[in-house]
């Protein structure tokens, strides 16, 4: 396989362990994070080149060259890509490998390119066992450019021509990607549903752990969430240690909005992306109202507060 260099900027979990992988594949990877312990322990563990700037990360690169930006989406992500074109010159490509509003990437690649910079948008799937198994890579952005990060993308995905794949041109990537999380969210509402109702049927005494891996071969509902399910439900059936208050990263929503502005129904999604939302609430204003009317037209029984 050819090799070639590239700097990760921003060595998280996620990007940390793009860096170990990249390492192990045999590229030079040149790191950098705003705290330096990352950048020092990785370059004592694996042979990352470190650099405790952005200028030294253009510096340590030889060009044409390529940076992979893995910092939070948003102003962070704005932030590094409008310091390193400043510093990097025409030919160079920017990656963005976060979970960016595939819209940003647009109007990104755009500026970039009156920078004589290619911009190339990667929306990546695979968390913390991407290490092991590879990277699920959506990518975005001219043609040479993608090409010339094959290397670079071969290594990071579970085999050379699987998992990854050009999608399109800047921002279709991150597009794919963000719905790709919208799909995940309604899988996990489904499972998390199903889950719940079994366990209520208490006259089975079902063990639902035993349940998801009966699940987990041969069934059509098999994947790699159900895995995670499993794992989760053998640790510990009753999930005593975790709240019920589920985050949403922000492509859940734009998922929604875009099927908004398409007039495309997307019902499961939408309404996985409505649950997220009741998990925060401790008590329920609109639940309230709902037993309040109730009462009201009908002289239905409401529990009051004690």
């Amino acid at each position: 396989m050819t090799t070639m260099e590239i700097a990760i900027i921003g060595l998280g979990k996620m990007g940390g362990n793009m860096a170990r992988r990249l390492l192990r594949g045999g590229h030079r990877v040149v790191g950098y994070n705003r705290s330096p312990e990352p950048t020092q322990d990785l370059a004592a563990e694996a042979g990352l080149v470190p650099a405790f700037s952005l200028d030294e990360v253009v510096a340590r690169l030889s060009p044409p060259r390529a940076t992979w930006v893995m910092v939070p989406a948003g102003a962070p992500t704005e932030m590094t890509i409008n310091a390193l074109a400043e510093l990097l010159s025409p030919g160079d490509i920017i990656v963005d490998g976060g979970n960016s509003y595939y819209k940003d990437s647009v109007r990104r690649a755009a500026l970039l390119e009156e920078k004589g910079l290619h911009f190339v948008d990667v929306g990546t799937s695979g968390g913390v066992w991407g290490l092991a198994e590879g990277y699920s890579m959506m990518v975005g952005g001219p043609q040479d450019a993608v090409e010339q990060l094959r290397p670079i993308l071969e290594t990071l995905a579970p085999g050379p021509e699987k998992g990854w794949g050009h999608v399109g041109p800047a921002g279709s990537g991150h597009f794919v990607k963000m719905v790709h999380n919208g799909i995940e969210y309604g899988l996990m509402q489904a499972y998390a549903e199903g889950f719940e109702i079994m366990r209520a049927k208490e006259e089975f005494d079902l063990d639902l752990h035993q349940v998801a891996e009966i699940w987990r071969f041969g069934s059509v509902v098999r994947s790699w969430l159900l895995d995670l399910t499993a794992a989760a439900l053998a640790s510990d059936p009753e999930l005593s240690d975790i709240k019920g208050w589920v985050a949403d990263s922000g492509e859940g929503r734009w998922t929604v909005f875009e099927a908004v502005d398409l007039d495309v129904p997307a019902p499961v999604i939408t309404q996985a992306l409505m649950s997220r939302f009741v998990s925060r609430q401790d008590e329920s204003y609109a639940a309230k109202l709902l037993a309040a009317m109730r009462s009201q037209f009908g002289g239905h029984a409401v529990k009051r507060e004690s």
